[in-house]
């Protein structure tokens, strides 16, 4: 047994016995490495990895603590179920306590802007921090063509709603995609058209077809790390849509929500590759900060700013001011981007264990997509068996998916397709719960 396997049998051990209290300080590095007799590079490993179990979460110049929902009894792993299904980030990494801060900062520093109506368009001080960090995303944007809305949700309400320069009512959505544009679409009673996207991309004279005859307003896309299936397009692919665009005169809604989980640095958004102005850009921050937190910018294009403007005044006037003036702290201070860079390599951590996992489970009845990060993984079987009842049969056994039926419109379906996030999951859960999944699929099989 190494060093650092030692500490964490040691740690989980003063766990078990009540040694170590959820939401209590674990024993400093330096104690750890007296005890041990070995290097802070040995103890900071065995709990980077305790943290990657989600037992732990670090304070900077504070500590490692233990998290306070953790199951302190072996037992419990047996009846704790493994979440495939959920969208949210991992509770346990969140920065709850920095956050905190910079929300009692902002009450001190920008407390006279919580007793009026602030820009419509945002506050100030955030839009200058956020200008400068989208340069970080090849976002080149001017302060003017940047909104903060209450979530990207309702930047995509007000665009569905809105009328565009191009005079096109109708709205193209990829097949599937996430429904919160669908439901948009719905309550505003706008006519929308889907084009398929599956392992292979979309079908680029089948697009053409949609823009040409369809009057297509805009193309909602989620270009990375797509909802629900994990998928991505290459940067050539990205300028073949945008050819298009230009070709046709139809805009390009980029819904680019995992961004900052990005590992490729090769990969642009298709903001950068626009030249001709047709690409609004939604930045989200729920995902990786706080999902209550609710404050999105969306990078417009000069064109639609005014339009734009009185649906959201009549929204809501402002995103809530102290939302805002909280979040500027923590970009300007560093956090987020200490707190991003944490993020990334977590998930794509997670990602690459998911993906070598099934590379060694040669199965017939399933075919993957794992991705080399981000929230989202798919599989679609291929036997026989309806994707509902193996979320209904897996259920009983405590391992939850999302069916991804919301996420098709009424006249397209597949029902062999199901999401498997890994966003509040431990390798652990993702073995067992794979396992589980695969042996469900091959009792199926006639």
């Amino acid at each position: 047994m190494t060093k650092y396997e030692a500490i964490i049998n040691y740690i989980k051990s003063e766990i078990s016995k009540g040694t170590i209290k959820p939401g209590k300080k674990l024993p400093s590095i330096r104690k750890i490495c007296v005890q041990f007799q070995c290097s802070k590079v040995t103890v900071v490993k065995a709990y980077d990895l305790l943290e990657k179990e989600h037992m732990i979460y670090c304070m900077p110049k504070s500590g490692h603590y233990l998290i306070k929902n953790h199951l302190t009894s072996s037992n419990d792993i047996i009846t704790k179920k493994i979440d495939f299904s959920t969208a949210a980030p991992d509770s346990s990494i969140l920065p709850y306590e920095e956050f905190q801060h910079c929300i009692n900062s902002a009450m001190d520093l920008y407390k006279k802007n919580l007793f009026s109506n602030n820009n419509t368009q945002g506050f100030e001080n955030l839009i200058l921090a956020i200008v400068k960090q989208l340069q970080n995303y090849q976002v080149f944007a001017k302060k003017q063509c940047i909104f903060i809305t209450t979530g990207s949700q309702q930047a995509i309400n007000i665009l569905t709603k809105m009328d565009f320069p191009n005079n096109q009512k109708n709205v193209l959505i990829e097949q599937p995609t996430y429904h919160g544009i669908i439901q948009s679409i719905v309550l505003n009673n706008i006519t929308a058209f889907g084009i398929k996207r599956d392992f292979n991309g979309i079908d680029l004279d089948e697009l053409e077809k949609n823009f040409k005859y369809n009057n297509i307003k805009f193309f909602y896309v989620i270009p990375r790390f797509h909802n629900p299936t994990g998928f991505s397009y290459s940067n050539e692919e990205k300028k073949q849509i945008l050819n298009l665009c230009e070709k046709y005169n139809v805009y390009i809604v980029e819904d680019d929500y995992l961004a900052d989980l990005e590992i490729n640095k090769k990969s642009d958004p298709m903001y950068a590759l626009d030249s001709s102005s047709r690409v609004i850009y939604l930045k989200s921050y729920s995902k990786i900060l706080l999902p209550g937190l609710r404050v999105s910018a969306v990078v417009l294009p000069e064109l639609l700013l005014d339009t734009f403007k009185k649906y959201k005044i009549w929204d809501d006037l402002n995103t809530p001011i102290l939302s805002q003036g909280a979040l500027e702290i923590y970009i300007r201070s560093g956090l987020f981007d200490s707190h991003k860079e944490k993020l990334k390599s977590v998930y794509s951590e997670r990602m690459k264990y998911l993906k070598e996992l099934t590379k060694n489970l040669s199965n017939p009845n399933v075919k993957w997509y794992i991705p080399d990060s981000g929230f989202f993984a798919n599989f679609q079987i291929t036997n026989d068996m309806n994707i509902k009842d193996l979320i209904k049969n897996l259920h009983s056994k405590n391992v939850l998916l999302r069916d991804t039926e919301d996420s098709f419109l009424k006249n397209y379906s597949n029902n062999k397709l199901a999401r498997l996030s890994i966003s509040n999951v431990t390798d652990a859960e993702i073995k067992k719960g794979v396992s589980m999944i695969l042996e469900e699929i091959n009792a199926n099989v006639i």
